[in-house]
């Protein structure tokens, strides 16, 4: 599966359990050995990149902030791109922009991607069957990637990935085995840092940099 062959599948998805007024987001960062690939649960409406007018590249977290304060506070980011981040309104992040926020999250060895790629228009959480529609996708994209650690981010998705029921809570910087077809690689569940698992920041910071680390 090439990458392209993988975004015709995505937006394939999109038009089955997206909204029909948004685009489907991938994957990006550094895509060979990355040192760490972040897997979230699905696109928020709140990404430029999920307007159909929008003709740039289609990343995660594109036009927000909170992800971008959070990948600071773990050392996975650049302070001072972070604050020009926070200063600028999401209408003001044009392609230039999002490519330079990009370049440096290839710079730091990292892969920020989706379990699901399709956008909602509305924060409403996906069912379960949804994210299992994108599992085997993920993995053809881990085994395009080779990522040397995932980080599992929720419940939802750590359960859905690993196939078994993942209590963030309970296995806090404790390696998962997950193999693919291609490759075996260590995976670790960890809990959500925005949005609502927000009061989770703390925790989760703990746990990526215990990652990083060791």
């Amino acid at each position: 599966m090439t990458k392209e062959k993988l975004i015709k599948e995505y937006d394939k998805l999109q038009k089955i359990y997206g909204s029909p007024t948004r685009n489907s987001v991938y994957g990006g960062g550094q895509e060979e050995n990355p040192k760490i690939c972040l897997v979230f649960m699905n696109p928020t409406a709140r990404n430029i990149a999920t307007d159909t007018n929008w003709t740039g590249v289609r990343y995660q977290w594109l036009g927000t902030k909170q992800i971008w304060k959070f990948l600071t506070k773990c050392r996975l980011f650049d302070e001072n791109l972070n604050n020009e981040i926070q200063s600028k309104k999401a209408k003001d992040w044009d392609n230039d922009f999002c490519i330079k926020v990009y370049n440096e999250v290839k710079k730091q060895g990292v892969y920020i991607t989706n379990l699901a790629k399709c956008t909602q228009d509305d924060a409403r959480p996906l069912k379960d069957e949804i994210f299992i529609e994108y599992r085997d996708l993920l993995l053809q994209e881990l085994d395009m990637v080779k990522p040397k650690k995932i980080i599992l981010f929720g419940n939802q998705v750590s359960s859905i990935v690993l196939k078994e029921k993942i209590s963030v809570s309970e296995c806090r910087k404790k390696p998962y085995t997950l193999k693919t077809k291609a490759n075996t690689y260590s995976a670790y569940p960890i809990y959500y840092p925005v949005g609502n698992g927000f009061f989770n920041a703390d925790k989760a910071q703990e746990d990526i940099e215990y990652v990083i680390n060791n």
